[in-house]
């Protein structure tokens, strides 16, 4: 079977296709491009409206290719399916087979009962519960747990996805310990609420302790956390990102605004003066922290005084990377209930823009402040000559670059460093680099040093006592913690 895999969505979603590749693999298919797949495999995503558009884009594009192509099937998996199966099944006639979260380990019985994989589990092929990558296999996404147990009034996250299970911290570990083998240089931990992990144990294990076991049995020289909740930000986990250089110092903690009126009406946790004390403390005891945050506007009932008090907020303790959004009902969800007090569409995208321009002038000091130091970067990839960030950087680019990425920049979401001088270099080497041109949002700068060299295959060869190791197996449904 020629298998042809689309993964949309956010980076948990990521690790869910990885499995299902490497599942699929495992029992005979065969990965090839879209357009000459037998079999489309769509992996969808049902966060906000815009998602659920391309979802539905992407899933129709596949259909036309079983219209007029090499496609003999259409599949489609993941959140929206978990979530509106029904009204899938009736507007798309031509998808083959729709399963949601909950029914991923009937997807290679449900392709071979149609034919599509045949015989038993190729020898030699994937071992079914590994990942394999669908993008670089130097920087890669670690799932900790599944679901969530926050009641926020606008996420409809908890409905299909469920109440938060913690990943054993065995499984998780050898889980790190696989991407480390396949040449993981950069490994960012991502979950609903990091700061969740461990507490159903109820015996003081938390994220501090499934850190300190990533950090102490591989050699993975870079983790990063995103996602997670202020309240979870506790000392143990402070003081060892303080000490311990291969945590790097960059929290990506979700604040969704700054009013207590609004933060009360979105069921969040936080207060503005509990937010803005974390801050403090985070800055206190960690060198050179990059903190990143996420905040919604025009969340029902918001008030221009109300706004206003988010952008004071962020004016006076600054994030050094943010992302926003403006609120899209979810069905469902308390939020999609508050019709009689939405915010006019035109009202909330205003605000959005104000708040993005505010966090530009800010990303512009904080980077312009960069110019001048070394920093160490992790290489991407080449860089086309038409790269936009070049024009950005050079008003006479130059001849040969590599795209990267210093600590504080995080995969997708951040921006880049252009590194002049690394020609040669294969993805995932660290270089020391001077940084020497700052933009808005991106960095260039000059390669001094290569710290850590990666062969051109996609990363260093595991150590001997690593690939020695007997690994669990993570099937498709210990994914879901079964």
């Amino acid at each position: 079977m020629r298998l042809g895999l689309i993964s949309l969505g956010c980076d948990k979603n990521t690790v869910d296709s990885e499995r299902m590749l490497a599942e699929l693999i495992g029992h005979g298919a065969e990965r090839t491009d879209v357009d000459e797949a037998e079999v489309i495999l769509v992996n969808t995503c049902g966060f906000i409206d815009a998602a659920k558009e391309e979802s539905i884009e992407t899933i129709l594009e596949a259909e036309r290719l079983k219209r007029d192509g090499a496609c003999r099937s259409v599949v489609a998996v993941g959140c929206m399916v978990e979530r509106y199966r029904e009204e899938m099944a009736e507007s798309l006639p031509e998808v083959d087979l729709l399963l949601g979260l909950r029914d991923l380990d009937r997807l290679v019985p449900e392709l071979r009962e149609r034919g599509f994989l045949q015989g038993p589990a190729r020898a030699g092929g994937a071992h079914p519960g590994e990942r394999i990558p669908v993008g670089a296999r130097h920087v890669r996404y670690l799932k900790v747990s599944e679901g969530c147990s926050h009641s926020c009034a606008f996420c409809a996250i908890p409905l299909w996805r469920g109440k938060h299970r913690s990943f054993d911290l065995e499984r998780v570990v050898a889980e790190a310990q696989r991407l480390e083998a396949q040449g993981a240089v950069e490994v960012n931990l991502v979950a609903q609420d990091l700061a969740h992990w461990g507490r159903e144990q109820r015996d003081g294990t938390d994220i501090a302790t499934l850190v300190e076991a990533l950090l102490h049995e591989t050699s993975i020289p870079w983790f990063r956390l995103l996602y997670i909740y202020s309240a979870g930000l506790r000392d143990p986990l402070i003081e060892l990102m303080a000490s311990e250089t291969r945590l790097l110092s960059y929290i990506d903690m979700p604040i969704q605004h700054a009013s207590d009126t609004v933060l009360r009406r979105m069921r969040r946790p936080e207060r503005a003066a509990t937010l803005r004390a974390r801050v403090a403390r985070l800055r206190e005891t960690i060198p050179d922290l990059t903190l990143r945050t996420t905040v919604l506007v025009g969340f029902p009932g918001e008030t221009d005084a109300e706004f206003r008090e988010l952008v004071d907020f962020l004016d006076e303790v600054p994030f050094d990377r943010l992302g926003a959004f403006a609120f899209s009902p979810q069905e469902g969800t308390r939020a999609a209930a508050m019709e009689e007090s939405f915010v006019p569409g035109d009202l909330a995208r205003d605000r959005l823009e104000e708040v993005l321009e505010v966090q530009r002038a800010v990303s512009r000091e904080r980077l312009a402040a960069e110019v001048g130091r070394e920093r160490v970067a992790v290489v991407d990839a080449p860089a086309a000559s038409d790269e936009p960030t070049l024009e950005l950087l050079y008003e006479d680019p130059p001849g040969a670059a590599q795209l990267g990425r210093i600590e504080s920049q995080a995969d997708d979401v951040d921006g880049v460093t252009v590194l002049v001088g690394g020609d040669g270099l294969a993805p995932g080497s660290l270089v020391r680099v001077e940084i020497q041109r700052a933009a808005d949002f991106d960095l260039a700068g000059r390669v001094r040093e290569v710290v850590r060299r990666v062969s051109e295959r996609g990363g260093a060869a595991p150590s001997p006592a690593l690939s020695g190791r007997g690994l669990p197996v993570l099937g498709l449904d210990s994914a879901w913690g079964r």
